[in-house]
């Protein structure tokens, strides 16, 4: 797994790195690679200030929950899809 100190300077230091940069990503195993992704959006989310939502985008999630408030009786749940997604197979 990568360092302690490489991953304080991942995260601190604001110079542009890429993951080429950094020999031991490469030896990440894909599961390592995720788990390593998801540790550095929570830094980002834990840091950052909250993003404002542009207006547009409050007014289209209003417009579909709306849609699919009307729609409620003719969705499925997940366990529905799945299952008619297993019968197909």
């Amino acid at each position: 797994m990568i360092s302690a100190i490489l991953w304080r300077c991942l995260l601190y230091d604001y110079q542009v790195m890429r993951a080429i940069d950094i020999p031991q990503i490469k030896k990440l195993s894909i599961p390592e690679k995720i788990l390593l992704i998801e540790d550095m959006w929570d830094e980002i989310v834990s840091e950052e200030p909250l993003i404002p939502v542009p207006e547009s985008h409050i007014k289209e999630l209003d417009t579909r929950l709306a849609k699919s408030k009307l729609v409620q009786g003719k969705l499925l749940s997940l366990d529905e899809l799945q299952a008619r997604i297993a019968e197909r197979k």
